[in-house]
């Protein structure tokens, strides 16, 4: 019997160096994609999943990420008295029932695997989402809810799969997966970051996962992998071994990567385009821009 997937992991304990110095004061998942921080985006689509319990994972430094979740009671009598009650509405979205949201403390920076272990105790033995906040997929239906539809089929685990360049395999975990034209894909091995030409397909993992409870259990006895981190690619290529039962999955949508600097300013234009009370003042600023710059070349 397959369980249906209520719970999601939130790896939010990374310092975002790459976005310094602006993250020496605002954790990296509160930075505003048009207007909304990155946290939100990825809240939104676990909850379009189906998802109704929240477990962040933190570290030192994080508190505001845990009162962007909170009511703002002076802030929203404020709103409501000047009768602004479309902003309301959209600040009302954003506040969590009391108890959805867990959070659990990584006091080491060993690596995504390490940070989705220290959620064991509050996943139990229940099947689990994990999102990474810096992959921000636009999909026109969110592509967690692709995934869940998916894995209601299939059950085992299900990960995101994405074509990449061959020159930056290396930098992702690469599926080992037959060639198929499918959506859903069985995964018969996974290497994280494969060195340069031994990348096993084009096909790489990237930030929405569907796991069994197994998974923790392999993560709390893999060694230390690549960068010496416990790695959950490799619990899950343990998974794959023992089990068979690993999925890649080709999502409809758009992902951007939003941990560079690149991508999230790509995310923002995307986005901003996507709105139509922005849309024409923006398109035309880069229309402008991209004339001044093939004149002055």
């Amino acid at each position: 019997m397959k369980r249906k997937v209520t719970k999601a992991v939130f790896p939010v304990a990374g310092m975002g160096t790459r976005f310094l110095p602006a993250t020496k004061s605002v954790p990296k998942e509160i930075m505003t994609l048009v207007d909304r921080p990155l946290i939100q985006y990825a809240i939104d689509e676990a909850r379009a999943a189906g998802i109704t319990e929240f477990i962040f994972v933190t570290s030192r430094g994080k508190g505001a990420l845990e009162d962007y979740f909170d009511r703002a009671p002076e802030l929203e009598a404020s709103l409501k008295a000047k009768g602004k009650t479309e902003i309301l509405d959209l600040l009302l979205e954003t506040n969590m029932d009391s108890g959805a949201i867990a959070y659990v403390r990584q006091n080491q920076a060993l690596g995504l695997g390490h940070a989705v272990w220290c959620a064991r105790h509050l996943i139990g033995d229940e099947p689990f989402a994990v999102l990474l906040p810096d992959d921000v997929i636009a999909a026109e239906k969110p592509c967690l809810a692709q995934m869940v539809d998916a894995y209601a089929e299939t059950g085992g685990n299900m990960i995101a799969a994405m074509e990449v360049a061959p020159e930056r395999a290396s930098s992702y975990g690469i599926m080992d997966v037959p060639p198929s034209i499918g959506r859903v894909l069985p995964m018969q091995g996974m290497v994280e970051k494969p060195a340069p030409g031994t990348q096993p397909s084009n096909l790489a993992a990237i930030g929405r996962y569907i796991l069994s409870p197994d998974v923790m259990r392999h993560l709390g006895e893999v060694k230390p992998g690549v960068g010496g981190e416990i790695q959950l690619t490799d619990a899950i290529a343990r998974e794959i071994e023992e089990k068979r039962n690993v999925y890649g999955f080709r999502f409809d949508g758009q992902r951007y990567d939003c941990g560079s600097k690149a991508g999230f300013l790509q995310a923002t234009v995307a986005f901003g385009l996507a709105r139509p009370e922005l849309s024409t003042e923006l398109s035309n600023f880069l229309i402008d821009m991209v004339a001044q710059r093939q004149a002055a070349e």
